[in-house]
């Protein structure tokens, strides 16, 4: 897939990574543009192709008492206006296949979770609304087995997709990235490595997610310089007080410090 083909994307020019970055879920719009404006400031500054991430619902959770939302309509709504006034393009991911429509109407690219990358009806709806696709590598399936939810997008006459890792499970709470299926996957699709959530520890007895947020620096690198096309995280400016996966998380303040450590490497593997 080419990354200009995703509206409203900038920096196309500059060969750089691109990034999926965002809040895992959106809160409210205080936090959403808050957010936004930090990351796009450093985007813009090193010049790297940029797309504003936000659950617009949390369907995929461990208890019932887990935070799910701040309303559909509400939450698309604020994604919608985080891309009109910043002039980015949008990415939030559907759990059914009638949130296929709704979603297509306020974001510009549609993600299927890993849990349900295998769900043809899901992927099918999602592709035929013409929207890019970004498709999660399951935590259960290797990388070559992703070519055939692919094909399911490509079947649809709809050839803006691109699949992302986000780690594969190593027993019951942890999670590992096998770096062989970056060039892998790239073979049928531009590939996505998501930083934060292969480093989420799941599973735990008190039902919320755990994770290694000090190790996001190290997977990045490692990701860069194999040559991903481009890289997912989640981010906040108080991931202890984040509704959803905030153990896992980048706090916002770290962010342009690893993105200028991430531009650098990328400069130098293009040289090889």
């Amino acid at each position: 897939m080419d990354i200009r083909n995703i509206p409203q994307i900038k920096n196309t020019e500059a060969d750089n990574f691109f990034l999926l970055a965002g809040p895992c879920a959106i809160e409210s719009e205080e936090m959403a543009m808050r957010i936004a404006e930090h990351i796009i400031k450093v985007t813009d500054k090193l010049q790297i192709p940029y797309v504003f991430k936000g659950s617009f619902k949390k369907a995929n959770r461990s208890r019932i008492d887990s935070f799910t939302g701040i309303g559909d309509e509400k939450a698309l709504k604020i994604l919608a206006k985080v891309g009109k006034e910043f002039g980015v393009p949008t990415v939030t991911d559907i759990h059914e296949s009638s949130d296929a429509a709704l979603a297509a109407e306020y974001v510009d690219i549609l993600q299927i979770p890993a849990f349900l990358v295998r769900q043809t009806d899901l992927v099918v709806a999602a592709a035929n609304t013409g929207k890019v696709i970004n498709l999660k590598k399951g935590q259960f399936m290797s990388p070559e087995s992703m070519k055939h939810a692919v094909q399911k997008v490509l079947d649809c006459h709809n050839e803006n997709v691109m699949v992302t890792d986000r780690g594969t499970m190593f027993g019951y709470q942890d999670m590992i990235v096998d770096y062989r299926g970056i060039p892998a996957m790239q073979q049928f699709a531009s590939t996505v490595l998501d930083i934060t959530h292969s480093l989420q520890q799941p599973n735990q007895s008190s039902g919320v997610t755990g994770g290694r947020p000090d190790l996001i620096e190290t997977v990045a690198k490692a990701g860069i310089a194999v040559g991903v096309d481009g890289i997912f995280l989640e981010t906040h400016f108080n991931p202890a007080e984040a509704k959803s996966d905030g153990a896992n998380m980048l706090h916002l303040d770290y962010f342009e410090d690893l993105m200028t450590k991430l531009v650098a490497i990328r400069q130098t593997v293009r040289q090889f």
